[in-house]
C-alpha cells in the first residue's frame, strides 16, 4: 500500500507528517498524520493510536494536542486517523447534524444503507491503517497503545477490550463510555448498525465489560464543567462496570475543565508518560 506525503515539518528533532492513500476499506481517500520522534536509524519504535472526536479530522490534535514534546522525550510514534470517510459521494446526516454521518463514524463498520459502503471505521483503524503504519515507519507492533478523546475514547476503550493482546495501554479523554444509553450513541449505533440493540453491545465499553471482556486497566480523564457529562458521558457507569468487574480503573475528575483541547492538551503530557511506562514494561 502507497501513501503520499501531505506535508512534513521538523518538531522537537523529530517529523510531524500529514499523509493521504487510497483506502481500500472505506472506498475513498483517506488522510492520517503520524509524529515520529527523534531516534536511531533501525530501532522499532512504540506507536500510541489516538482516535479523535465527533467533528473532527486529523488536523485537531495534530495542530492542538500539545503532544510532540512527550512523544521526542518519550520515544512514541503518535498516529491520528480521520474519524469517518468523507467525499462527494460519501452519505452524511440526511440533517446536516454534526453528530452522524461526516465526522462521526464512531469507529464501527456500518451495516446499515446507504452508510455501509464507505463507514467501515473500525476495520480502518484495527486493519488497514496498522498495516499501512507498519509497511512505512518504524513501528514496533508489539508495543501499541491506544487513546481517544470522547467519540474517540470510547472507540479507544471499545478497541482495547476487543483486542487485549494488541494494546498494552488505553485511555481516554472525555470518552462516551455507554453509547448504547445516551443520545449520540443511540442515534449513531441506530443509524450504522440498525436498531437491534443487541449488535451494539461489541461497540458500547460498559456492555463489553459486563459480557465479560477484560483488559489491564485503564486512565480516564473528564472535566466537571463539561457541558456534556450528565447527558452523554457518564463516567460513572465505567467506574461501576470496572468496580465489578475488577478492571483497574484511573478516573480523574479534573476541576474546572471542559469538553475542548484546552483540557486535553493540559493533560496530553500525564497520559502519555502513563502510557510509555506499560509501553516499556
Amino acid at each position: 500500500m502507497t501513501i503520499q506525503t501531505v506535508s512534513t515539518n521538523k518538531s522537537y528533532g523529530g517529523v510531524q507528517g500529514v499523509y493521504r492513500h487510497a483506502s481500500a476499506v472505506t472506498g475513498t481517500d483517506m488522510v492520517f498524520s503520524v509524529y515520529v520522534p527523534p531516534h536511531p536509524d533501525g530501532v522499532k519504535l512504540p506507536v500510541v493510536w489516538y482516535l479523535s472526536g465527533l467533528t473532527c479530522t486529523h488536523a485537531n490534535v495534530t495542530e492542538k494536542g500539545e503532544f510532540r514534546r512527550a512523544c521526542a522525550e518519550l520515544g512514541l510514534i503518535f498516529v491520528a486517523p480521520d474519524t469517518s470517510p468523507r467525499g462527494p459521494d460519501v452519505p452524511g446526516d440526511p440533517n446536516n447534524a454534526y453528530d452522524f454521518g461526516l465526522g462521526a463514524g464512531f469507529y464501527v463498520d456500518a451495516t446499515q444503507e446507504p452508510f455501509a459502503r464507505n463507514y467501515r471505521m473500525w476495520s480502518y483503524v484495527t486493519d488497514e491503517l496498522p498495516k499501512l503504519l507498519a509497511e512505512n515507519f518504524p513501528v514496533d507492533a508489539k508495543r501499541q497503545s491506544v487513546m481517544g478523546h470522547s467519540m474517540g475514547g470510547h472507540g479507544a476503550l471499545t478497541v482495547a477490550l476487543r483486542n487485549p493482546h494488541r494494546y498494552r495501554a488505553a485511555s481516554a479523554f472525555a470518552p462516551i463510555v455507554a453509547p448504547s444509553q445516551v443520545p449520540w450513541g443511540i442515534k449513531a449505533l441506530t443509524g450504522y448498525l440498525g436498531p437491534n440493540k443487541d449488535a451494539w453491545r461489541s461497540h458500547d465499553t460498559v456492555a463489553l465489560i459486563e459480557d465479560g471482556a477484560e483488559f489491564s486497566g485503564f486512565m480516564v480523564d473528564y472535566g466537571d464543567a463539561d457541558n456534556f457529562l450528565k447527558e452523554q458521558l457518564r463516567p460513572e457507569l465505567l467506574e461501576a462496570a470496572c468496580t465489578k468487574a475488577n478492571i483497574p480503573l484511573t478516573l480523574r475528575r479534573q476541576a474546572g475543565y471542559d469538553h475542548s483541547y484546552y483540557f486535553i492538551s493540559t493533560f496530553m503530557s500525564d497520559h502519555l508518560h502513563w502510557h510509555a511506562g506499560k509501553l516499556a514494561a
